[in-house]
């Protein structure tokens, strides 16, 4: 009976005991936590470093770190909105859709958008900053550019709609793009 005391004690105390042996050595940095540092060389003394070395590749940030690192590789890939040059089902080009959803584009090659937290943490901002942030801004030569290249003809092609309120806009005299 006391051994089994003393066997659940041992392992309830064990991550205890790991965390209080690391706390001087530990550095909070995502690349130490992956692969602990070299504090020090252990030739001179091996019986003091062997057991140092084990307890600081045991710490809870690294046994996390590798147990979820390969479940969310989300987590170390950069994001990308990446254009479709062939489709799988047709072999044609598609458009990004974040492009045809958040931008506008005028007949002369500009495209609009909407200024940045827009609709974000409304009331803290100011009555001026509201207004401010409701207004369509354009975007300039580069991204016009980037945003052509990212969406097909048919977003290019010129729509006439009905009581169209861009229509002054869509054509422009003396503008270079």
């Amino acid at each position: 009976m006391a051994a089994a005391l003393g066997r659940r004690a041992c392992g309830l105390l064990r991550p205890f005991a790991v965390s209080l042996a690391t706390t001087s050595a530990q550095v909070c940095h995502l690349s130490t936590a992956v692969r602990p540092p070299r504090l020090f060389r252990c030739a001179v003394l091996p019986r003091i470093c062997a057991p140092l070395q084990a307890s600081l590749s045991l710490t809870p940030w690294s046994s996390i770190l590798h147990r979820v690192l390969p479940l969310a590789p989300s987590l170390t890939l950069a994001p990308s909105r990446s254009l479709t040059y062939y489709s799988v089902k047709k072999g044609k080009r598609k458009s990004v859709k974040s492009v045809t959803e958040r931008f506008m584009r005028l007949h002369c090659g500009l495209w609009l958008r909407r200024k940045a937290g827009y609709k974000k943490k409304l009331w803290k901002k100011m009555p001026a900053r509201r207004k401010r942030l409701r207004e369509h801004v354009f975007c300039n030569k580069t991204q016009s550019k980037l945003l052509d290249k990212m969406t097909t003809s048919f977003w290019r092609r010129r729509n006439w709609f009905l009581n169209d309120p861009y229509l002054k806009y869509h054509d422009r005299v003396n503008l270079k793009v």
